[in-house]
């Protein structure tokens, strides 16, 4: 598994194209080896996922948001790991009958000695959460290599583009920008890429699929 990120604290582990939609998952390994791994997101095909843990506890586990691909992985997830499941505190379209913490805007976890910091991050979904870890952001479905999550209306897509221009654009130009599908960027290049986007004018329903450079 490639190794997408690492500090001093802890090394960031990526798994590719997980399920039949290509989703993304993580798994976040602190240096102390004694110390229990988070994982981010439960797609289908969490198998995988379990088996690249291997023989490490497993403190948590963060679902970046509610969407099918994100979370059907919760059952096999239950047989295999049975670790807590947390979601962002404004998320609203769970599975009735699951158990869940919540984490609300400015919550910190702790995972080994790093201190990871949770940002509200609405507009793919209401409860849409940004994951700031040291030098690294886990963004879900808000922000990919090129432009944004995608959106149904265009309010959706003006909310979206806040949490981004808000939130994330704020980091430092050197984070490396971890998501929910695919490979990563960073923070300076997608902020070039918006620039050009804000450049432009657009149809006023622009919303869906929408790319920087292209839309």
């Amino acid at each position: 598994m490639p190794e997408v990120y690492a500090d001093d604290q802890v090394t960031v582990e990526w798994l590719a194209d997980v399920g039949p939609y290509g989703n993304s998952a993580y798994i976040i390994r602190p240096r102390d080896e004694s110390a229990p791994v988070t994982v981010i997101d439960i797609p289908t095909g969490f198998e995988v996922v379990a088996e690249a843990v291997g023989d490490r506890a497993v403190e948590r586990i963060i679902v970046t948001h509610s969407h099918m691909d994100h979370t059907a992985g919760w059952d096999t997830m239950l047989e295999t790991l049975n670790a807590p499941v947390l979601v962002g505190a404004e998320e609203t379209d769970l599975e009735e009958g699951r158990e869940f913490g919540v984490l609300a805007d400015g919550d910190e976890v702790t995972i080994g000695g790093a201190t990871m910091h949770v940002m509200h991050t609405p507009g793919h979904t209401p409860g849409s959460i940004s994951l700031l870890l040291g030098g690294a952001v886990f963004t879900g479905d808000t922000l990919f290599p090129g432009g944004p999550g995608a959106s149904r209306t265009n309010e959706l897509l003006q909310q979206e583009i806040a949490s981004i221009t808000s939130r994330l654009h704020t980091l430092p130009p050197e984070t490396v920008v971890l998501p929910g599908h695919g490979g990563g960027t960073t923070i300076g290049e997608s902020i070039a890429e918006y620039e050009v986007f804000a450049s432009k004018e657009h149809d006023p329903d622009l919303h869906g699929d929408v790319l920087w450079l292209e839309s």
